[in-house]
């Protein structure tokens, strides 16, 4: 039986927080970010899971960042909100509970705003967080560690996108297995 630390398959899913295009010239990892994030989304649709992918204030902040946008599905619903946390959006707590979500795989901008309140809001409707501390940034480091530190204190799991990959396949022999590890390569 696997750890209670550990992802499983049938109940978790992908949050992208706020990785919009108003940000990019703004916060210095925001490229790399982006393009991890990319990687994240398609390894949670290679291995078949759910992905959900939150705006603040599209009109003002613009819509989410292209390098995610392209491996996303034309008709993707994309939860647009004005709070800090991705939790708050409308709709989006009602979409975690029909997917049967009881872990999250989180990532997005910025780490110490709307990702760690969206983190401790998750926490506390009794969902497990797991960080992608690879896949989250601020405009400033000293804020991004102290939301990092913040969030661990509160008991959010630190993981990375390989680590999320593999703990989700298990086995190398899982099905997906060559293809999730084409992405990380």
């Amino acid at each position: 039986m696997p750890h209670t630390n550990t992802l499983d398959p049938n109940r978790t899913a992908l949050l992208v927080v706020d990785i919009q295009e108003a940000f990019r010239n703004a916060i210095p990892d925001f490229a790399l970010v982006a393009s991890r994030t990319s990687i994240a989304v398609r390894g949670f649709q290679v291995l078949g899971m759910p992905v959900f992918v939150t705006e603040q204030y599209p009109a003002g902040l613009g819509r989410t960042a292209e390098e995610i946008r392209l491996v996303l599905p034309e008709d993707f619903e994309v939860f647009e909100k004005t709070t800090f946390s991705s939790y708050k959006a409308e709709g989006f707590a009602a979409a975690l509970e029909d997917a049967g979500v009881g872990q999250v795989v989180l990532c997005g901008l910025e780490t110490h705003v709307c990702v760690n309140q969206t983190a401790h809001d998750l926490l506390e409707q009794g969902v497990q967080v797991h960080l992608l501390t690879d896949a989250v940034c601020s405009r400033f480091e000293h804020d991004k560690y102290a939301g990092l530190a913040k969030m661990a204190g509160s008991g959010v799991i630190s993981s990375s996108i390989e680590m999320a990959f593999f703990e989700l396949m298990r086995d190398a022999r899982h099905e997906s297995f060559r293809e999730i590890q084409a992405l990380i390569k």
